[in-house]
């Protein structure tokens, strides 16, 4: 389905020959509908705005984008991403847009469909809006780190781990097994200090990037040569559960996080 759009996202201006020559690229906004855990969460309200229009916003006024699209299958979705500047040419199919929709599937058919109607992009950046306190900041600094290392295939943003896996188990029956049977000398992970455990980093949803070819060629969002994006203060926080919107809502009342400004009146749902 194709839907017509008179607003696009404003284009970096090239200020220099190296950034006329700026590979193109798109940021891809997920957003499906159908939320089990918490209804309409793309959409639910955060300090006053829907929550999706906080990364609508750190997308666009980053200046990084080509365009920015909000990938959804839901026509009010669609109209409260256009609303804060968003484009959505397209709706998701339903057979894409179920919880266990793998990203590949949508991130291909997004790509192939503007190719089809002549728009291609050399670079995808997928912005989930459930992480609201990723600034414009954040994505300028990420896109920073990508581009300075042109033979990797995406950048991931990541956290150090709050529960290392070091202290993991399987359960089979009766028994339990350690996730990752490891030893610092003859003491198991699952026995040795946090401290003493080599860092491992989580990622979280807040920031991808990658070459669209990897995508297209090889079937992956990821490729094999990922670069790390640390992820700051709570950049990555990620809100899926009910309890984190209280979280949310606490940060942002105390100062501990900053929504990105959004200068227009709330889009009104109605319920």
């Amino acid at each position: 389905m194709f839907i017509p759009n008179s607003r696009t996202s404003p284009s970096l201006p090239a200020t220099n020959s190296s950034e006329a020559m700026r590979p193109k690229s798109v940021a891809f906004i997920p957003a499906r509908s159908g939320s089990k855990r918490v209804p309409n969460k793309n959409i639910k309200p955060l300090g006053g705005h829907p929550m999706m229009a906080y990364t609508v916003r750190a997308a666009i006024d980053s200046g990084v984008f080509d365009a920015v699209i909000c990938a959804t299958d839901s026509q009010l979705y669609a109209d409260v991403a256009t609303y804060y500047g968003a484009e959505v040419p397209f709706l998701r199919s339903a057979d894409i847009s179920g919880d266990k929709s793998p990203d590949i599937e949508w991130v291909v058919w997004l790509l192939k469909q503007l190719e089809a109607h002549g728009r291609s992009y050399e670079i995808f950046s997928i912005l989930r809006p459930t992480s609201p306190f990723r600034l414009p900041e954040t994505i300028q600094r990420a896109w920073k780190v990508f581009r300075e290392d042109p033979r990797a295939d995406s950048l991931r943003a990541v956290e150090k781990c709050k529960q290392h896996p070091g202290k993991m188990w399987v359960v089979r029956g009766q028994r339990m097994l350690p996730v990752m049977p490891f030893n610092i000398d003859a003491t198991p992970w699952h026995s040795s200090q946090y401290a003493n455990l080599p860092e491992i980093y989580a990622q979280d949803a807040s920031l991808e990037i990658a070459w669209s070819r990897i995508a297209l060629e090889h079937n992956t969002i990821a490729g094999e040569a990922i670069i790390p994006f640390f992820s700051k203060g709570l950049e990555g926080f990620d809100i899926n559960e009910p309890e984190d919107w209280l979280l949310a809502e606490h940060y942002r009342t105390n100062g501990q996080a900053r929504l990105p400004a959004i200068s227009q009146t709330p889009f009104e749902i109605n319920e």
